[in-house]
């Protein structure tokens, strides 16, 4: 079953589909809407992550990890124009895209079923694709080499990112099965959550952790531009100015806040201290969990997802702690905040619950299998192509910085008078 057959039109228009026939008219209320969302994603993926992941390490790491930020915005900024968003929504098969928007040629005036030119999606669509790279970086910081990562960042975006993409928004296999993902708690926060697991344990653990992080306060105000930021990613998905946007901004930001306030809780019930930084990352767990159904669900409904997130991720991220090392707790806040909303979907979306409900030949359970199936498929297959691409430019390029690069701290290595160190 199709996305537009197991649910209204709400989520029927938020599928994007291939660029053939012009028919809609532009409309210059949506595109604005589409560029400013955009731009939105921008502010959460380039400020507020490296503010965000520069709290969270030690200060002589600090410089190193927003350069490594800028870096892999940089190389994935210009390979998404290159291939990745043919792969990614060109018409093609099952699989993949084909290759007619390679160097982003052939784009129409408006895209498909739309009435914003199809420029404006693919700029929407790269910040999502920067916003889930650049979440790598926060699994790795402090060990990782920035020559290593320029040469990873791309290659995991062709080979993980882009065909997910394809196969769940580009009216690909996983569309056929009854995936559903409204605005990326599957896609982006789940693709980048379980890929940042596996470089976690690829690189191993830090010789001296840093956590909970040389800065608060910087950790504070990239966790804030996110919460800002990533609100452009459930607008955005209306695809126009209508009321679905302002439905999904309002959800989405009742999701982070009940989750905020819950992980505060959680931090006092199992005897650690209420921190900025608890609050945030409650926020940011409930904002991955909304994401899949943020125009679907209801008031109410978006509330629990967000209390619901908040609990799976705290107490999931005590327990990943004894096995990973993961600064900035990706897979924990988001991996696992994406999974929870990805698998509460199908249950919200029931009428009773406040949703927009199902068209009758779709039942509660073939949803929930849907769902399930997706998200191993998914989960197992960003695990699978993230351990590809890390061998692979391993071969070429160390991915670990030496013991004694790691104890002066990457700053001066990546900094010091010699310039750039792409070793």
């Amino acid at each position: 079953m199709r996305f537009a057959q197991t649910l209204p039109l709400i989520a029927a228009s938020a599928l994007p589909q291939p660029a053939l026939a012009q028919v809609a008219v532009a409309d210059s209320g949506d595109t604005g809407w589409m560029i400013l969302c955009a731009l939105l994603v921008l502010l959460a993926a380039l400020p507020g992550l490296m503010l965000r992941h520069a709290g969270l390490v030690n200060v002589r790491n600090a410089l190193s990890v927003m350069t490594q930020g800028a870096a892999v915005i940089a190389i994935v900024s210009m390979v998404w124009g290159i291939a990745g968003y043919s792969i990614a929504y060109a018409p093609g098969s099952a699989w993949l895209g084909g290759g007619a928007n390679l160097l982003l040629a052939n784009l129409g005036q408006l895209r498909d079923g739309m009435t914003v030119p199809e420029s404006a999606f693919v700029l929407f669509q790269m910040a999502l694709a920067l916003l889930a790279a650049g979440l790598l970086i926060g699994a790795v910081a402090e060990r990782v080499r920035l020559g290593w990562l320029i040469g990873f960042a791309p290659l995991w975006l062709l080979l993980v990112y882009a065909p997910t993409v394809h196969a769940v928004w580009g009216g690909g296999w996983l569309a056929d099965l009854g995936v559903l993902d409204y605005a990326g708690g599957l896609v982006v926060h789940g693709v980048a959550g379980f890929s940042a697991l596996t470089l976690a344990l690829i690189a191993g653990r830090r010789r001296e952790a840093s956590d909970p992080g040389h800065s608060p306060v910087l950790g504070l105000a990239g966790g804030a531009l996110l919460w800002i930021g990533l609100s452009g990613v459930v607008g955005g998905w209306a695809l126009g100015a209508t009321d679905d946007a302002a439905t999904a901004i309002l959800n989405y930001h009742f999701a982070a806040c009940a989750a905020a306030l819950l992980w505060a809780l959680l931090d006092r019930l199992l005897g650690a201290r209420t921190s900025a930084t608890g609050i945030l990352s409650g926020a940011l767990a409930g904002i991955a969990a909304i994401s899949a159904s943020a125009a679907l669900v209801g008031t109410g409904g978006a509330m629990m997802i967000g209390v619901i997130a908040a609990i799976v991720c705290r107490i999931g991220g005590g327990l990943a702690a004894r096995w990973i090392d993961d600064p900035a707790g990706v897979f924990v806040v988001h991996g696992l905040g994406g999974l929870t909303g990805v698998l509460l979907l199908p249950i919200f979306v029931l009428p009773l619950l406040g949703g927009v409900g199902y068209e009758v030949p779709v039942s509660l359970s073939a949803a929930l299998l849907s769902q399930l199936a997706g998200l191993a498929i998914v989960a197992l297959w960003a695990m699978i192509g993230t351990a590809i691409a890390a061998l692979i430019v391993s071969m070429v390029l160390p991915m670990r910085v030496g013991a004694q690069e790691e104890a002066d701290g990457l700053d001066a290595s990546q900094h010091g008078q010699q310039g750039w160190d792409f070793r």
